[in-house]
């Protein structure tokens, strides 16, 4: 029996479980199990790896994306250059359990823009791990990032207050990174001035539940093209998935060897 599952805090807008777990069924594969794990501190994972002998691999979701790093022994060069990671693969051998981080949030990420014309500039909304990601991926297409967030460390980092009309003009695509508005707080949208975006702007958020969060309906009075984050979600659990298959198979010659 192989198992896998999430870390996280809070799940209860968890996507990845319902979602392998079909997968599971639709490709009648019956030896795997998947589990939640909402632990409330990052320092709770070496207990989960010693109470899941057969965890083969995590997903890594909001608040742990950079926070899982410390813990890994390895990291695939895509993870290591955004500095976050949301997936895990576990390598649970005789005398020791080895752990390798990877972003596969990335590939999800250029899904959800392949059919965009970017501009030359794009918001982002947030700093964590989400907006590395997303940061990284604009960067590789020649996009310049001005990123907001509530403790700006960096030139290219502003305060929420300070986002205005000549940010939002100058900067048509705007990406909310944040978990604001996600299930159950729906009623909740990023603090930007509405009022200047327009229908020359497209604005994405990675939240996908609800599908239409307070942040896209308010942008989509303003007559601007809207996307969730749906498809990346989509999108990066078909490829843990292929890396998950990948490592297992690495671990069977492993022990067989052995």
């Amino acid at each position: 029996m192989r198992e896998y599952g999430l870390i996280g805090y809070p799940l209860e807008h968890a996507f990845s479980k319902t979602y392998f777990e079909n997968k599971f069924e639709a490709e009648s594969i019956s030896d795997v199990k998947y589990h939640l794990f909402p632990i409330s501190e990052i320092q709770r994972l070496p207990k989960i790896l010693a109470s899941h002998p057969k965890l083969f691999g995590l997903n890594v979701t909001t608040p742990y994306k950079e926070l899982v790093i410390p813990y890994l022994d390895d990291l695939d060069p895509v993870a290591m250059s955004i500095g976050a990671v949301n997936t895990v693969t576990i390598l649970n051998l005789k005398d020791k359990v080895l752990l390798k981080g990877y972003n596969t949030d990335v590939v999800g990420v250029d899904k959800l823009l392949a059919d965009v014309k970017l501009p030359e500039k794009a918001l982002i909304l947030g700093s964590g791990g989400s907006s590395r990601t997303v940061r990284y991926a604009l960067k590789r297409h020649g996009v310049r990032c001005l990123t907001a967030s509530r403790d700006p460390m960096y030139d290219d980092q502003i305060r929420y207050d300070e986002i205005n009309k000549e940010v939002l003009i100058t900067h048509p695509l705007v990406i909310n990174c944040t978990p604001v508005g996600m299930y159950p707080r729906t009623d909740e949208k990023p603090d930007i001035p509405y009022q200047y975006i327009s229908d020359q702007h497209v604005v994405i958020d990675l939240v996908y539940n609800p599908k239409k969060t307070a942040f896209l309906q308010a942008c989509e009075k303003q007559g601007t093209l809207i996307r969730n984050g749906f498809g990346m979600l989509t999108e990066q659990a078909d490829k843990t998935w292929d890396i998950w298959q990948r490592a297992y198979k690495e671990f069977r010659l492993v022990t067989q060897r052995d």
